[in-house]
């Protein structure tokens, strides 16, 4: 199995990854994924399903914040 360089962001987070990057609680991450789920994808943390887990891709989660590239933040 090949891993990605230490240095490089992972292209999906897990629900608790996220969480701490947009420093709310674990439970609010889950609900707003739940909310992502549920609205079709109007509103919520954008989340993706794969088997029983939930990842956050990290370009939405980037555009979710106003990022425009892996180290770039809008001030």
């Amino acid at each position: 199995m090949t891993t990605a360089p230490p240095d490089t962001p992972a292209e999906v987070l897990t629900v608790e990854e996220a969480a701490a990057i947009l420093r709310i609680s674990r439970n609010a991450a889950y609900a707003a994924a739940r909310q992502w789920r549920a609205t079709g994808g109007e509103t919520g943390l954008p989340c993706i399903e794969i088997g029983r887990t939930l990842r956050v891709p990290r370009a939405d989660l980037d555009r979710l914040l106003g990022r425009h590239g892996p180290s770039q933040a809008v001030a």
